[in-house]
């Protein structure tokens, strides 16, 4: 069977029950941390895969993954769940399968701001505010500071890209001018 089909139904599966249970948001938070550990931390997947380690040590380092102690009832059973199936090498996959999931629910959209120099706050929450104007949704932001573009800013979101750096302009006016 197709990984991508087993992580959406596990993650589908998680999504509905942590939806009766209205604890979707906290489930959400948990999965973005476990998918944000296994980036952050690569030694993790070789640990989890490993077949030598016992499926208690595994549990222990998923639910430290989750968040620890504050992991909610429903996400430990995920985890057990999924050890007692042997699915634990598809977890990764799960948890970001259950982020699609959850941001598709919610209409969610991921935004990127990326800028030369810091945005103030009300600088950042004016351009989340025009994102979520044109897209009728809610926006998770991710600012970032680069300061190769010069000043301007590049704004990201959905399928949409509007650079208005100094850099790309630049560019721009260097290509017009070797015509």
């Amino acid at each position: 069977m197709d990984i991508g089909v087993i992580s959406v139904r596990y993650a589908r599966a998680l999504l509905k029950s942590a939806t009766d249970a209205y604890i979707e948001d906290a489930v959400y938070q948990q999965m973005q941390l476990l998918a944000k550990s296994y980036i952050e931390v690569p030694a993790l997947r070789q640990t989890i895969d490993n077949p030598m380690l016992s499926k208690d040590k595994k549990e222990m380092l998923l639910l430290t993954a989750v968040g620890g102690e504050q992991a909610a009832p429903l996400t430990k059973a995920f985890v057990a769940l999924v050890l007692q199936e042997d699915r634990e090498s598809m977890i990764q996959f799960m948890a970001n399968s259950y982020v699609t999931l959850y941001r598709q629910q919610k209409n969610i959209i991921r935004g990127k701001l990326t800028t030369a120099v810091a945005v103030s706050p009300q600088m950042e929450q004016k351009m989340r505010q025009m994102v979520e104007s044109k897209t009728q949704g809610t926006v998770e932001f991710e600012t970032e500071v680069n300061p190769d573009i010069i000043g301007g800013f590049i704004l990201e979101y959905d399928t949409f890209r509007m650079d208005a750096s100094v850099k790309s302009k630049l560019n721009n006016i260097l290509k017009t001018l070797r015509k």
